[in-house]
């Protein structure tokens, strides 16, 4: 008979006489009490003190200091775990960074800069004509992975801004540098696995499940970028 086997007594007494039971069993080499043995063990009036006052006899005194007792643990858990809790939360140089601006002014034309927003790296293209024309004209190919339009991920046609992280398993695709391999769709290349993406940051082919994340932000009208903001 395993530890999880053994009877759960009802009272105090019948604790008493399971030890006492117990060191007698042990000592002939019987066999250990099962439930029904203990359910059958006779109660004797002091049993009765046990019980919680105007409580039926199913309830009692111990079973009341038991669910206190797990109560009690519950909380104390939940305070030790908050220093865990509390470290999950962004720091205060990561909040600092919630919102980034970024003059598109000096980006020529086919250039592709990296910034860093909330500590990951941000993709921000100044698309070519050529470039535009090929991301609106798959908008009807069959074998977009995560369908979506070229319009609906550009606030202006020219600039395309896209968080640099493979949506796969989060690294960071080829593309950005000059000579970088950008996949047969002018986009991106993810080394790690195959993933490949357009000029519109839209997967087309290997294992990742989505399109390139496209950010919050805005282009004011003096030509600055501001990321983190709705427009």
């Amino acid at each position: 008979m395993s530890a999880h086997d053994w009877p759960r007594p009802a009272n105090r007494d019948v604790m008493h006489r399971l030890m006492q039971r117990l060191i007698m069993q042990l000592a002939n080499n019987q066999e250990i009490m099962d439930d029904k043995d203990l359910e059958t063990a006779p109660m004797r009036a002091g049993d009765l003190a046990d019980r919680l006052p105007g409580e039926e006899p199913s309830v009692r005194r111990r079973d009341f200091l038991n669910v206190a007792a797990v109560a009690t643990a519950g909380t104390g858990a939940s305070i030790a775990l908050w220093p865990l809790i509390d470290s999950l939360n962004p720091s205060a140089d990561v909040l600092a960074q919630a919102t980034i601006e970024v003059d598109l002014r000096p980006i020529e034309t086919g250039q592709r800069i990296t910034a860093i927003w909330r500590e990951q790296p941000l993709f921000v293209v100044h698309r070519t004509s050529a470039e535009i024309e090929r991301a609106r004209a798959d908008d009807r190919s069959n074998a977009l992975i995560d369908p979506e339009t070229d319009a609906a991920r550009v606030l202006d046609p020219e600039w395309l801004v896209v968080v640099g992280v493979c949506t796969h398993l989060g690294c960071v695709p080829l593309g950005q540098g000059v000579g970088d391999n950008r996949g047969k769709y002018g986009g991106w290349f993810c080394p790690c696995h195959g993933s490949i993406y357009d000029a519109s940051g839209r997967v087309r082919k290997g294992p990742a499940p989505t399109n390139l994340v496209v950010p919050p932000y805005q282009i004011t009208q003096a030509g600055v970028l501001v990321v983190g903001r709705e427009s």
